[in-house]
């Protein structure tokens, strides 16, 4: 009886060594650390990550279980990540003069923008940080860019938070919200611009030259597809003009490779003394049709939620 016990307890801790050593390899669910700076977030379906060397921007974003990342994170200004524009302080930028801008990844000569605090819970991950300016390559002391993400289901949700306390009142601008830094394997940008939206209406698909070219859409999201349809798509509620370009490099794809395909949902707003600005994305992974899909439903459940007084859809500002 004493051997068999002592055989069952060995079996038992066996099993668990064996389950452990198996989540360690693929990862397991819920929340990740990994190596260096790296944390992520897997719900079985996406798989998230964050830089916290960079201002806890979004370097990562992967199907389940595939695990091929999207994104591209080549330097500091690649990723995911807030970026705001101001009026010209005398900075200059590849070779011209430059502007006020405040970006959450780090500056022009990689420089990382500096994370002030982190939470990384089962589910969910906030992170607080201070952006450098990209051309000046300082500390943006007087701004603070602060991000909560979650999974549900195949769709990850952010929510962005810009908080301004300087004293100048710049004027107008187009915002990008948020940058959106993918793999150039996937060349084709998807998105509609029709007068039927929301119904299933046939979409537009182009291959963005450089330098930036500028689209309306009537629907609120785009999608960097390969020749089968399939990439990643990001929703942006209540921001409806897009910015986008193809940026050659060495031609050489994949995350950390020089060659991007880009583009940012733009708004134009100023940034002045007090002002926060907030505002939700969605990214997801699939074909056309299927992000498509899963975005309408987004905005189903939004709009429901905003007609009981709840949430108010496509926040750009407090």
């Amino acid at each position: 009886m004493e051997q068999f016990s002592s055989f069952a307890t060995l079996k038992t801790k066996t099993i668990f060594a064996l389950v452990a050593f198996f989540l360690f390899l693929t990862g397991g669910l819920g929340a990740e650390t990994a190596k260096d700076d790296f944390l992520f977030l897997n719900n079985g379906k996406v798989r998230l990550g964050v830089d916290l060397s960079s201002g806890g921007s979004v370097f990562y974003f992967s199907a389940e279980p595939k695990r091929r990342n999207l994104l591209n994170h080549h330097d500091r200004g690649r990723f995911v990540q807030q970026s705001f524009y101001g009026d010209k302080d005398g900075s200059r930028w590849a070779g011209k003069p430059w502007r006020w801008n405040p970006v959450q990844g780090g500056d022009d000569s990689g420089n990382p923008a500096k994370v002030i605090e982190h939470r990384h819970a089962e589910t969910s991950l906030h992170v607080k940080s201070t952006p450098r300016h990209w051309a000046a390559g300082y500390d943006v002391t007087d701004s603070v860019m602060e991000q909560w993400i979650s999974l549900e289901g195949d769709v990850a949700k952010i929510r962005y938070k810009f908080t301004y306390t300087g004293e100048l009142n710049h004027r107008a601008r187009h915002q990008e919200m948020p940058a959106v830094f993918v793999d150039y394997a996937l060349p084709n940008l998807v998105y509609y611009k029709g007068d039927k939206p929301w119904t299933g209406d046939a979409v537009s698909s182009i291959v963005p030259g450089w330098p930036n070219e500028h689209h309306s859409r009537t629907e609120e999201w785009s999608a960097f597809v390969d020749e089968t349809d399939w990439g990643i798509g990001v929703y942006t509620p209540g921001t409806a003009d897009i910015t986008c370009y193809r940026h050659t490099g060495r031609r050489d794809a994949g995350p950390k490779g020089s060659a991007c395909s880009y583009f940012a949902p733009v708004r134009k707003l100023a940034i002045t003394s007090g002002v926060t600005v907030v505002y939700e994305v969605y990214l997801s992974i699939g074909r056309v049709d299927d992000i498509r899909n899963r975005f309408y439903k987004i905005r189903v459940e939004t709009l429901a939620k905003a007609a009981k007084g709840t949430e108010a859809p496509g926040q750009a500002r407090d």
